[in-house]
């Protein structure tokens, strides 16, 4: 087998994982599948984790993993899809921070690996196997994955930022 057919199934392989991976989680967020909260639960954990106000916050987590997890599995608009999941991943991981890196005390291990896999395959791009590749990179462009990641990681700060200012006022 080719080197590029290799990559190709790698790429294949790993956005199929992640994606359906993202898929499940935000589906527990906002339709309460896989015994999820769904979104009245989900805004109500938002709230308390300090993200305001709590229904939008858990309308875009979820919509970040879910549906960033869809675009990703398909290979379709690659970069922002990508991104997407990683800025909703840096929320995630906000909230773990405390309790240190390792998941077993609750720390942040997890989103952190599924951010980072997302925002890795939204910079290296889809591979062969995908519908951005079958459609000529119509969503896949070098302006896009430029705006996605900026907008993602802008938004993220914004977002992380107020958290962390409520809960320093909420503490005064």
């Amino acid at each position: 087998m080719a080197r590029l057919n290799r990559r190709d199934l790698g790429l294949l392989a790993l956005r199929l994982g992640t994606g359906t991976v993202l898929v499940a989680h935000g589906s527990q967020k906002l339709f309460g599948w896989f015994g999820g909260p769904g979104i009245e639960g989900t805004a109500q954990a938002m709230e308390a984790m300090g993200y305001h106000p709590g229904r939008q916050s858990a309308i875009a987590a979820g919509v970040g993993e879910a549906g960033g997890g869809v675009l990703l599995a398909l290979g379709l608009a690659t970069p922002a899809a990508g991104a997407a999941a990683a800025g909703a991943m840096a929320g995630a991981v906000a909230v773990h921070a405390p309790a240190g890196f390792f998941a077993t005390a609750g720390g942040f291990e997890y989103p952190a690996f599924l951010g980072f896999t997302a925002a890795a395959v939204g910079l290296a791009g889809p591979g062969r196997y995908s519908i951005d590749h079958a459609s000529g990179h119509l969503f896949d462009r070098g302006w896009t994955l430029a705006a996605a990641f900026v907008g993602s990681a802008v938004g993220a700060a914004v977002v992380v930022g107020r958290r962390a200012k409520s809960r320093v006022d909420a503490e005064s």
